[in-house]
């Protein structure tokens, strides 16, 4: 860590074992884990708590104020969980009043010139693809893949194994387990292929095409579908977690199925 060209203030807490390259610039009031590599021309601002084994490359700045005209200074930060990947040029701008942080999960990779704004919360072992951009208050369950040029709405949330493909506006909430595309963005599919990946059954994977296909290609609405869906199919801890997803929504949830063509 005696990296003479880099700037640390004295009373920043970082490992002993942390690697910062030159021309990085290390604030007050932050907190490096053990095993962090911070790369060239890395600024890394007040409120900023950074777990374990994290990569940070050039150009990132993390827990930058707020771009939030309503903040008021106040004292909050950015949690970032251990063993995450943030590239090139992204930026993570710590909290407001309204959640006192932002916060990334474990395990996540956040391509070249991602943007995650005040407040958004992101779940473990996620992957944006570049140039991927949260507004505030966004929450991000785990395992969600944004491809390159996402852009989220503020207030969004993006449900857990969610797969949205690249340069999709998301202006209404995406519920878990499923594809997203088109414009306006709807539903396209179950992401199988992700569910495979983390070991779903094929048994599991049809139950919650079975859920998708009353809630998208039956022509119901939302409050039919699930009614239908509590009553005809059996409680599962997926079946209870899209329900209880599509229940909370505040922003109200993408399309159904439509044909394009």
């Amino acid at each position: 860590m005696n990296q003479p060209l880099a700037y640390v203030h004295p009373q920043a807490k970082i490992a002993r074992n942390v690697v910062i390259e030159p021309f990085s610039t290390i604030h007050n009031n932050v907190i490096i884990g053990s095993g962090t590599w911070i790369g060239s021309n890395v600024t890394i601002m007040e409120g900023a708590r950074i777990g374990k084994n994290c990569r940070i490359f050039p150009g990132a700045v993390i827990s930058a104020i707020p771009q939030d005209l309503k903040f008021d200074d106040e004292e909050t930060t950015v949690e970032i969980g251990d063993n995450v990947t943030i590239r090139e040029c992204v930026t993570i701008n710590r909290g407001t009043s309204d959640r006192m942080k932002t916060k990334i999960g474990n395990n996540c990779l956040i391509m070249a010139y991602c943007h995650i704004a005040h407040d958004s919360f992101v779940g473990d072992n996620c992957v944006f693809s570049n140039n991927s951009t949260l507004a505030g208050h966004v929450t991000i369950g785990d395992n969600v893949v944004l491809a390159g040029m996402v852009a989220v709405h503020q207030f969004a949330s993006v449900g857990k194994h969610a797969f949205v493909t690249g340069g999709s506006l998301v202006r209404k909430d995406v519920p878990p387990y499923v594809k997203a595309a088109r414009e306006p963005l709807s539903y396209v599919g179950i992401n199988s292929v992700g569910l495979r990946r983390r070991g779903f059954t094929t048994e599991k994977i049809t139950e919650i095409q079975n859920i998708y296909r009353i809630l998208f290609q039956k022509n119901y609405n939302y409050t039919q579908a699930i009614e239908i869906i509590e009553a005809e199919l059996e409680a599962t801890t997926e079946r209870d977690e899209i329900i209880q997803f599509i229940k909370d929504s505040h922003r109200g949830i993408m399309k159904g199925y439509y044909n394009a063509n």
